[in-house]
């Protein structure tokens, strides 16, 4: 059996001397949805910045591919084929979209996604080539984050809030566009406080609290596990 494209044990991480992460077990197979949920403060962001190497310090175990991560820097483990889309998208703003989307270098890890094909799963964009970051609305600039990183070739995804302060339309336009990339074997982890949005994608689901993993579950038992998550995280 081989081993998951992600795999985190016992992983705990500090911000200075403040304690975020609690012995966090998960795993994301090559080519699954994962998805972590959780109140705010929960230790979700925190996962992801940990699996990067953007904490403070971390102890434990992140293999990606099978490669033990917890001793490189950011830039080594990116090149793993590691994407990341931060929740404050962090666009060039000077930038226009056409430049957002060509400055990644490209990954040996991986094969970037051209550009016609960025433009096809992101029509908004298609006509927003030569537009500054400035002058983009909010689900523009989440779309242009999501495309740049696909645009540096890498394959394991981590999303953050990605639905976050976005209109229902924009919503459902990003879910098809994620759906989209789980079609084509992308592996993506997405860390989201809209549960319907994240149910309606994730192959499995984690739930965080104080740190730790709280529950985990196939996204077919979400029915039956809706007294736990509501006690978890209100829904």
């Amino acid at each position: 059996m081989h081993e998951p494209l992600l795999c985190i044990e016992g992983l705990h991480a500090w911000y200075g001397e403040s304690h975020v992460l609690h012995g966090v077990d998960l795993h994301v197979g090559q080519g699954e949805l994962v998805t972590l949920l959780g109140r705010n403060g929960a230790g979700r962001t925190s996962t992801l910045r940990a699996i990067l190497g953007l904490t403070g310090s971390r102890a434990g175990t992140v293999r990606i591919g099978g490669v033990e991560t917890v001793g490189l820097p950011t830039f080594e483990i990116a090149r793993l084929g590691v994407g990341y889309c931060p929740e404050e998208r962090g666009i060039f703003a000077s930038l226009s979209v056409q430049e957002n989307l060509m400055l990644p270098p490209p990954l040996a890890a991986g094969t970037p996604m051209p550009l016609d094909e960025i433009y096809e799963m992101f029509p908004n964009l298609a006509n927003r080539g030569k537009t500054q970051g400035t002058r983009l609305s909010g689900g523009e600039q989440q779309m242009l984050a999501l495309a740049r990183i696909l645009r540096s070739g890498a394959r394991l995804l981590l999303l953050d809030e990605i639905s976050e302060g976005l209109s229902p339309v924009i919503v459902e336009e990003i879910g098809r566009a994620i759906g989209k990339l789980k079609q084509r074997g992308y592996t993506i982890l997405l860390v989201e406080q809209n549960f319907e949005f994240a149910a309606g994608l994730a192959d499995r689901l984690y739930v965080m609290e104080h740190g730790q993993i709280a529950a985990h579950f196939p996204a077919s038992e979400v029915d039956a596990r809706a007294d736990m998550l509501n006690e978890l995280i209100g829904v």
